[in-house]
């Protein structure tokens, strides 16, 4: 019987940026996964504060080469991998030097949050699928980790639905603590928009909150996880009045049984 393939996208994966919960996670998570038999694949973001050198990053020229367009700009695509040997795991990172060639991840120096990560959640993405695409590697299940990729379920449910890799993709969305009190570009519609994307699609985004682009990213998830003890209230409640399956906090010691079960649900649904 073949294994199940399960794609992991996080915002944050430790080693690579500083220690937090989501990062530990999206770190254990995908091996015990793939200690439990399942065949696994996992993206994050090459945010500039991560030490390529330390950490053994080089380019996939191969996946790399691509343009992926946004507001009607060209933004070339690199492909980087690293690998945590101790796991037996390779983690792909999705880079372009316009996005993520910056010393910070969300915010600058004085803490102002970057005009453009509307632009950059959604080019890490679309960069994850695409390079799923060159890859030949159809995911069963995809789990996504904070609020950078609650665009993921709907470009899977949307736009990528009729590619055979992805046309029978489940979707679980992990929410975390990640808020932030910003607004997102007020033209985010025109920069999501994509064939198969219809204007319904996108009416969480019209005012591209926290709260909103994480209900967005509910409606189009099979499955919901509570990341975090405590999440933004408004987008737990809303998770809660979807009737979608959904997994509350799970301690450390018990999130990896948990969640492989989890994802059983979700696959024979």
């Amino acid at each position: 019987m073949e294994k199940t393939k399960v794609l992991f996208v996080s915002q944050d994966i430790t080693p690579y940026l500083k220690d937090s919960p989501m990062g530990h996670i999206a770190r254990y998570l995908p091996q015990g996964i793939q200690e439990r038999g399942r065949e696994i694949r996992t993206f994050m973001p090459k945010f500039g504060n991560i030490n390529e050198r330390r950490n053994q990053l080089h380019e996939v020229i191969r996946l790399s080469g691509m343009n992926l367009i946004i507001d009607d700009t060209d933004n070339p695509l690199i492909i980087k991998v690293a690998s945590i040997q101790s796991a037996r795991m390779q983690i792909y990172f999705i880079d372009n030097e316009d996005f993520f060639q910056r010393k910070y991840v969300f915010r600058d120096k004085n803490n102002i949050f970057y005009s453009d990560n509307d632009e950059r959640a959604i080019f890490f993405s679309r960069g994850v699928l695409e390079t799923v695409k060159k890859l030949g590697w159809p995911p069963d299940l995809v789990h996504c980790h904070g609020w950078m990729t609650s665009f993921m379920p709907i470009y899977i449910k949307k736009a990528y639905h009729e590619n055979p890799l992805l046309s029978n993709t489940k979707v679980v969305l992990s929410i975390y603590d990640d808020h932030f009190d910003e607004t997102l570009d007020a033209n985010i519609t025109n920069k999501i928009k994509h064939e198969g994307i219809s204007a319904k699609d996108l009416k969480h985004y019209k005012k591209p909150t926290f709260a909103n682009i994480m209900k967005a990213g509910i409606d189009f998830a099979d499955g919901i996880i509570v990341g975090s003890p405590v999440i933004n209230s408004e987008v737990h409640e809303y998770a809660l009045q979807s009737g979608k399956p959904m997994l509350e906090y799970q301690p450390e010691e018990t999130f990896v049984d948990t969640y492989n079960e989890f994802y059983d649900r979700i696959l024979s649904a």
